[in-house]
């Protein structure tokens, strides 16, 4: 038990009771009778335990700050397309998760190249457009598709997130690349979003054979 004043004999009534109490507290959680329920608020400690009455019931609140975290979190670190051919997509995935405290939102950005082996790089989508075999290709986009296949997932906000992808990588079946743009953004304050990128590969029948390969860093930053 954290204490913010002096302890007193428990608080009281016909109607409440409450166990330990520190007076100055203003944070409990699940706070609830039969009347009302609170399930999160912040502030200093100030209950032990549950405190229990015959109309209400108080369990242990908690402290929170007020200074700004942001989190992130890339589920993998290195993709593998397979061997490309002229005839199919070679795809791929990855995740990664975002989460912003306190702070005005936040906007996530793809840095880096496509393909290359030796002095042949693949061409970059720079106008979002579908997918097209027989032409050389390297796309993005951050929702789920189903062209060139069953490929993706749309930004999960299973833990109060707020993000989503920017307009032009937020439609399916759509990809682009364009090093150093905005690909997700959240505009405000957000619990943990999860993002999956597509990631798309077509070659044509000249395209130099070879191993190549290829480097992406994702930034993310708070907005302010």
């Amino acid at each position: 038990m954290f204490a913010s004043g002096a302890i007193a004999q428990a608080l009281q009534s016909t109607n409440y009771r409450f166990s330990e109490p520190s007076l100055g507290g203003i944070g409990t959680a699940d706070t609830q009778s039969a009347g009302y329920k609170a399930l999160t608020s912040g502030g200093i400690i100030g209950f032990g335990d549950n405190s229990v009455g015959t109309t209400m019931q108080v369990a242990t609140g908690h402290e929170t700050t007020d200074e700004p975290a942001l989190s992130f979190a890339v589920a993998s670190s290195s993709l593998n397309f397979g061997s490309f051919s002229p005839t199919t997509t070679a795809t791929s995935t990855s995740t990664f998760a975002v989460s912003d405290y306190t702070s005005y939102g936040y906007v996530v950005q793809a840095l880096g190249t496509p393909p290359t082996n030796g002095a042949h790089t693949i061409t970059a989508m720079s106008t979002t457009g579908t997918s097209t075999v027989g032409i050389e290709q390297f796309g993005i986009n951050l929702v789920a598709n189903t062209s060139p296949s069953s490929l993706g997932a749309n930004p999960d906000h299973g833990q109060f997130g707020f993000g989503s992808a920017t307009t032009n990588y937020g439609t399916a079946n759509n990809y682009r690349f364009v090093s150093g743009e905005t690909i997700a953004s959240a505009p405000k304050s957000s619990g943990i979003t999860i993002y999956t990128i597509s990631y798309i590969v077509n070659v044509s029948s000249l395209t130099i054979g070879g191993q190549y390969s290829g480097s992406q860093t994702i930034l993310c930053t708070a907005t302010f």
